[in-house]
């Protein structure tokens, strides 16, 4: 199943990040730690050409800290500024200041010889719905400038926005592609809240996490839900979780939707612990 949509808004939005770009130094672009790569959108890499960019691995909190060593030293190989950020910490915003700084020196350097007076460095800060922008950007200039919400897709338009006398960002709304052609990256962006639940079936995103915790962090289902690795029955799973839980309906099944929904919450709240959903390739 190819997963497809093609919002007008994003149509709109990806044409003026193409035009805009000619106005700014680098770009910042924000990823999630728990998915990184399936949270980078393809599209925005082909038009962004050989702009100098700073990867920011968003939600470092929620993610596991040895999976977020290797991802930062993976986009640095490839010649890309990295770094891992809790918008709750105020060192970690110190910090996307400090390298913002960094990577625009070289850039003012140049024009003060030219006899230029240095003008504030400029970012484009981009990234795909529901990824944390909006609360970055908050947190940088320290007061509430642009929306957030728990919802992808806030961010309507572009806006600059000055950042101390340091560096002006330009504000981009979430630019998502048409279609996954990989399944489980769209189950991946699903599962950390980043595209709507609706797009796929809620069991089915759970369902997908179970499997991935069963490889990867089986400790982390038998502390929560008492559940073994050996176990490969999902509906088995399912009801023991919800029975578990009261996802009880009427009669005493077992409500699956709301099993589901319990699953997902766990994950993106934290309650599972720090969980990163890939690796590189």
């Amino acid at each position: 199943m190819t997963i497809q949509w093609f919002p007008g808004h994003m149509a709109k939005a990806k044409r003026e990040v193409q035009e805009k770009l000619k106005l700014v130094d680098f770009v910042i672009e924000l990823v999630d730690a728990r998915a990184p790569a399936s949270s980078q959108n393809p599209l925005l890499q082909q038009i962004l050409n050989q702009k100098p960019k700073m990867v920011v691995l968003m939600k470092d909190d929620l993610a596991d800290p040895e999976s977020t060593k290797v991802w930062l030293n993976h986009f640095s190989a490839q010649g890309m500024v990295a770094i891992a950020v809790n918008v709750n910490e105020r060192k970690d915003i110190q910090h996307v200041i400090q390298t913002a700084k960094d990577m625009a020196k070289e850039k003012m350097d140049r024009l003060k010889k030219k006899g230029i007076r240095p003008r504030p460095a400029r970012a484009m800060i981009i990234g795909i719905p529901n990824v944390g922008k909006s609360t970055l950007i908050n947190r940088l200039v320290q007061k509430k400038i642009a929306k957030t919400g728990d919802k992808p897709g806030v961010t309507k338009n572009q806006q600059w926005i000055k950042v101390k006398k340091d560096f002006e960002l330009l504000d981009t709304p979430g630019i998502l592609w048409p279609k996954f052609e990989e399944q489980v990256v769209g189950y991946r962006l699903a599962a950390i809240g980043t595209i709507k639940d609706q797009l796929l079936p809620i069991e089915d995103i759970a369902a997908f996490v179970i499997e991935y915790l069963q490889s990867n962090y089986p400790s982390v289902l038998k502390e929560r839900y008492q559940i073994t690795e050996d176990n490969e029955d999902m509906n088995e799973i399912f009801e023991q979780i919800g029975r578990g839980r009261g996802c009880l309906e009427s009669g005493g099944r077992v409500n699956f939707e709301k099993t589901a929904d319990i699953i997902l919450q766990d994950l993106r709240s934290g309650r599972l612990g720090k969980i990163t959903l890939e690796q590189p390739e």
